[in-house]
């Protein structure tokens, strides 16, 4: 069995007051040509809200509930946090994990499924900082995707039916549940998964790749979960930010709200399910102008809670972090057909490189 000896935290990080907005959103699109007036136009969604991200604020929250999780679950972790783009600093965590003498950690990244930005990002970062750190870094392995984990799934489904249950009554049988899931361009998503998964070699997958179709599991589950499936469900995207040339996984959300309204469908419930936490781009883009199309359009609307604050997605931490504390064979927990994620991503999964001048 590994010799695990801590316990990393990997998010993404958010500024926390307004005169980090600019600067974080700098260090998010480094390299990627994005022009200033369009950060100064997401910078608006921060400064909305005072500058401050809630992501941030999140994690200290898990960090304290994981404390005393891992302390009944009797595994001696220290627990540690470090973020890819704003304080604190991955690398800077890194460091201070080498300095206390840290050999082999077990880290946990705030995205639940594959594709290159949720999952091999993430890997590559670790990479790069535990490179700049030098020899005396740890070995960090990567905890496994976690979609179809019923702590994951079970959670969605609860908030999906307290949702519905804050519609009016004389609509509420009828609603559509509409899941959400960051958009990516679909050059990426088609790259997402092992090389020989959703390329052009399996065209199974269709465009989205293993994004797309590990996105549907997870929407497929918590629907069947809600009133046994008796909802009528779709999946669409939020939060799309490339160029009108380049294509991006569709429908938009707002559009599909729209398409709703024309159908006559009495009412929506919106589930973040891409997402695991309420931070801004739940926050804007969902309760926001997803809210605000929705009451122009006249379609009674509301949003389920990401799993963030419930105490099985905090199970599900420990739970994965005990499975690979645990002997090989070990029954690992997931729902549906895909059956649980691999511990290893192998070589070139989810690789992708992004254009030169990516205005994304």
């Amino acid at each position: 069995m590994p010799d695990y000896d801590a316990f990393l935290l990997v998010s993404f990080g958010g500024p926390e007051g307004p005169d980090d907005v600019m600067p974080f959103l700098r260090n998010v699109t480094r390299g990627r040509g994005i022009p200033e007036e369009r950060l100064e136009a997401v910078a608006e969604h921060y400064y909305a809200v005072g500058g401050v991200s809630p992501i941030n604020q999140q994690c200290r929250d898990l960090l304290t509930a994981l404390h005393a999780e891992f302390g009944a679950a009797h595994l001696d972790l220290p627990v540690y946090w470090g973020n890819r783009n704003w304080d604190p600093y991955l690398a800077d965590t890194v460091a201070a994990m080498a300095a206390d003498g840290v050999r082999h950690a077990l880290a946990f990244a705030t995205s639940a499924y594959s594709s290159f930005s949720s999952c091999r990002q993430y890997l590559d970062d670790i990479d790069r900082v535990r490179e700049q750190v030098g020899p005396g870094a740890p070995r960090i392995d990567k905890i496994r995707r976690y979609f179809n984990h019923p702590g994951f799934i079970e959670p969605f489904a609860e908030n999906t039916r307290a949702a519905l249950a804050t519609l009016p009554p004389d609509v509420r049988d009828g609603a559509h549940l509409v899941f959400t899931a960051h958009s990516v361009p679909l050059a990426m998503a088609a790259h997402s998964g092992p090389p020989g998964q959703g390329r052009a070699g399996n065209e199974a997958l269709g465009p989205g790749g293993v994004y797309a179709t590990e996105l549907a599991e997870a929407a497929s589950l918590i629907s069947e979960r809600t009133y046994e499936g008796s909802h009528p469900w779709e999946l669409v995207y939020q939060s799309r930010s490339g160029p009108p040339s380049q294509p991006w996984l569709e429908p938009d959300v707002l559009d599909h709200l729209g398409d709703l309204a024309k159908a006559g469908a009495p009412a929506a419930v919106i589930i973040p399910v891409g997402f695991v936490s309420d931070h801004m781009e739940v926050r804007h883009d969902l309760d926001t102008e997803a809210a605000q199309t929705a009451a122009e359009l006249g379609l009674p609307l509301a949003r389920a809670a990401t799993p963030w604050y419930h105490p099985q997605f905090r199970a599900m931490i420990v739970d994965l972090v005990r499975e690979r504390v645990s002997p090989a064979g070990t029954p690992r927990a997931a729902l549906g057909r895909l059956g649980p994620s691999s511990d290893v991503c192998p070589p070139g999964c989810c690789a992708f490189a992004r254009p030169a001048k990516d205005q994304s």
